[in-house]
């Protein structure tokens, strides 16, 4: 099941509402909306906000920035360059990886 069809089911509930009088509020099929509780069918966040909104309901959404360790002076300087610089440096970090690469290989095989 989806999160968005376990939301739709848990609201549906909530309400005292049954498939088929949700689809008839909705203006679609009791299949449609067994499709969706139980994630077989994911809905357009559109018609995710129609259902709720004929159960009396809206979503509410939040975001949050991911957890990350990265220097923040490197994301502004990364977002500065154009994408053409920034496949430049990606390409240039990819050669100094395959040399330092090479260079363990090397040194292993002459300590052998």
């Amino acid at each position: 099941m989806s999160v968005v069809g376990e939301h739709v089911r848990r609201v549906r509930q909530r309400h005292g509402v049954s498939q088929r009088s949700l689809a008839r509020r909705a203006g679609t099929t009791q299949a449609a909306i067994s499709r969706i509780e139980s994630g077989l069918e994911a809905p357009s966040f559109e018609r995710f906000t129609q259902l709720l909104l004929v159960l009396g309901e809206h979503p509410a959404l939040d975001t949050a920035p991911l957890p990350h360790d990265l220097d923040p002076a490197d994301l502004a300087y990364a977002r500065r360059l154009t994408p053409e610089q920034r496949l430049a440096e990606s390409a240039s970090w990819n050669l100094f990886a395959t040399q330092l690469e090479i260079a363990a290989h090397a040194k292993a095989s002459r300590s052998r």
